[in-house]
């Protein structure tokens, strides 16, 4: 399929109608009919096919899918799929990675996707001297476990390191705590550790004189972390009767207080994740993982703080940066049985896990800038409820060409509630 797509830059992109939209991703050989049919949810994941994904399968429960536009990612135009049922976030992303371009748009770069699967050794003896003898035979475990998946061993990953903890302030005392580091490539990783975590117990214990309890992958994968960046020009800031300064220091001001306060950061960082949760759940990744290691990561720094930074350069232009755990994949899992993210991943055109991580952490950053400007402005409310109102209006029954008309007059009235809008409903359905 040949693709002549012609940027990320889509002016009056939500001023056409679905099926429009849908022409589009179409005739600029991003997706094929087929893929398409799979967003409809015509016949994208039957509940047929989730009964062999989960237990106890009822039906399929599916979020909206929307498209963020003008992301330029590490100079590449990216339009990244969003499954989000919250107002304003992909409004918000979109806006961000507009003001973004004139300053390069975001560069983003990934490290090597090692995993650490982690085997609590108990019943040790003589921690020092099991320390000892992991260490003499480290190469010789990390041999036993290189051809336990001969195909990521082609593709260039298998196990790298094997590292020794002692954990001596615990409600069971002292323990040994070993970490496999293991590159899993294109994949999130977790089936791959767990068996190599599983096929080594045997000679631990015989090492060490100890027990193997648990053996199991950590979300906290700080050895596999992506950071994204970008600078917004001065001169994209200004809006209303706000100056460029007033936008750009307000920002700052706002990420200062996530910075110092674990009760701002909590918030702040979950401003992060609802852009970093939607790309990664419109392509059947794991965002639980992604959620924990992210939460644990923001503890690095000895409490609970911004995953994000901003500032302001020499030029006085405002740069942010952000830095998190990402273990996604692109095989495996849900990803390659789930119809419709195998369609989020194809719009992207991406062809790596590292590229996906790229993206999802641009969008991360475009998210918390989008929250840090409205709350640093005209607050979060404002254009938050204009969104929302759609969704009252919807809670009130109305359909069709109602809802736009019901959301305009709550909107103009500022009454936004599903009271009001049954009200509405109810007089304008009379006249009909």
């Amino acid at each position: 399929m040949k693709r002549n797509f012609n940027g990320s830059r889509q002016p009056g992109f939500y001023k056409l109608s679905l099926a429009q939209r849908q022409a589009k991703l179409e005739e600029y050989g991003l997706l094929t009919p087929e893929d398409l049919a799979a967003l409809t949810g015509k016949p994208g994941l039957t509940p047929e096919k989730a009964n062999h994904m989960i237990e106890n399968v009822v039906g399929v429960h599916a979020l909206p899918l929307g498209i963020a536009l003008n992301f330029l990612i590490n100079g590449r135009d990216v339009l990244v799929p969003m499954a989000v049922e919250e107002p304003s976030v992909v409004a918000g992303a979109s806006f961000m990675a507009k003001l973004a371009r004139a300053g390069g748009g975001f560069t983003a770069q990934a490290s090597a996707p090692e995993m650490i699967g982690q085997m609590q050794v108990l019943d040790i003896s003589d921690h020092a001297a099991a320390e000892q003898a992991i260490l003499a035979h480290k190469t010789e475990l990390l041999a036993d476990i290189a051809e336990i998946d001969p195909i990521l061993k082609k593709l260039g990953g298998g196990p790298r390191d094997l590292e020794v903890r002692i954990i001596e302030q615990s409600p069971l005392g002292t323990f040994m705590v070993l970490h496999l580091i293991y590159d899993v490539r294109d994949a999130m990783g977790a089936n791959a550790v767990n068996t190599a975590c599983e096929r080594l117990s045997a000679k631990v214990e015989t090492l060490t004189g100890g027990r193997v309890h648990l053996r199991i992958l950590s979300n906290l994968a700080d050895r596999r972390l992506v950071q994204a960046t970008c600078r917004i020009s001065l001169s994209e800031l200004s809006f209303g009767d706000f100056s460029a300064e007033q936008v750009r220091d307000g920002i700052i001001e706002a990420w200062a207080f996530a910075e110092a306060d674990p009760y701002r950061a909590a918030t702040h960082n979950k401003g992060i994740m609802n852009g970093v949760d939607a790309v990664v759940i419109a392509t059947g990744n794991d965002w639980r993982a992604i959620e924990a290691g992210a939460h644990a990561y923001a503890v690095q720094k000895g409490r609970y703080s911004s995953l994000s930074n901003w500032g302001k350069d020499e030029k006085g232009d405002l740069v942010g940066s952000l830095e998190m755990p990402m273990a996604v994949g692109i095989v495996g899992g849900a990803t390659k049985v789930h119809p419709s993210a195998q369609a989020a991943l194809k719009l992207m055109d991406v062809s790596t896990a590292s590229e996906l991580a790229e993206i999802i952490a641009a969008v991360g950053l475009a998210q918390n800038l989008a929250a840090l400007r409205a709350l640093a402005t005209e607050g979060i409310q404002r254009g938050h409820m204009n969104l929302h109102a759609r969704q009252v209006a919807m809670a009130a029954g109305a359909e069709s060409e109602l809802i736009e008309k019901i959301t305009q007059q709550m909107i103009a009235e500022k009454a936004v509630r599903v009271d009001r809008a049954e009200e509405l409903l109810r007089e304008w359905s009379d006249h009909e």
